[in-house]
């Protein structure tokens, strides 16, 4: 938790742009300069249910796209160190591909979708705030590409389970990636200089 405070994290990424559903960029700069304690939501049934299924999710990924190795370090903290050292982030996986050797990320997603607006926000994309999450994953890494696994659970009229993939290209949001490390950058000078940012209101 206290190396989580010197730095940026990919959970993070979304509430320095101000998209994140759940935390404000001021309350994560109240968290990054200790001013409060950011909340443990571990024990919360829908973050219980994601940490639990990854590890399956990961196997069937492994299973359904035999053309990548796929590799998994717990807790591995990865840094970018020589550019940006408070920038990290933690993977839910490691891509190389078999033949041309491309590094990728594996992310997994588990969502819980209760009504059309959020069915919305998965039509031919992911949510914002998981983008984001992506981009400053490629930020860090360095990496080639990003697949997204995601498990919807539709709650309503019965339960029924859909996976979908979602593959991201680093040439492909080269732009979205240097606005985003702007964004970074100048958040960060604020959590080092004690600088409260303007909050960002969302979108309506």
């Amino acid at each position: 938790m206290e190396k989580r405070k010197k730095g940026i994290g990919a959970s993070d990424a979304a509430c320095v742009l101000g998209r994140n559903p759940y935390k404000t960029n001021v309350e994560l700069w109240e968290e990054k300069t200790g001013i409060r304690e950011s909340e443990d939501i571990s024990d919360k049934p829908h973050v219980k249910y994601g940490t639990e299924a990854e590890q399956y999710l990961r196997e069937l990924f492994r299973l359904d796209f035999p053309e990548y190795d796929v590799t998994y370090e717990p807790y591995k903290m990865i840094a970018n160190l020589k550019n940006y050292p408070f920038l990290f982030a933690t993977l839910d996986g490691v891509l190389t591909e078999k033949n041309a050797g491309r590094k990728g990320i594996l992310e997994i997603k588990t969502t819980e979708i209760l009504n059309s607006v959020q069915i919305l926000k998965w039509k031919n994309c992911i949510p914002d705030n998981y983008y984001i999450q992506v981009l400053h994953q490629l930020l860090v890494t360095g990496y080639d590409f990003a697949i997204v696994k995601a498990q919807l659970k539709f709650s309503y009229d019965g339960l029924r389970l859909e996976t979908r993939h979602y593959t991201i290209e680093r040439n492909e949001v080269i732009q979205d990636m240097t606005y985003l490390l702007k964004k970074e950058i100048a958040f960060w000078k604020c959590v080092t200089q004690k600088v409260k940012p303007n909050l960002i209101l969302p979108n309506i």
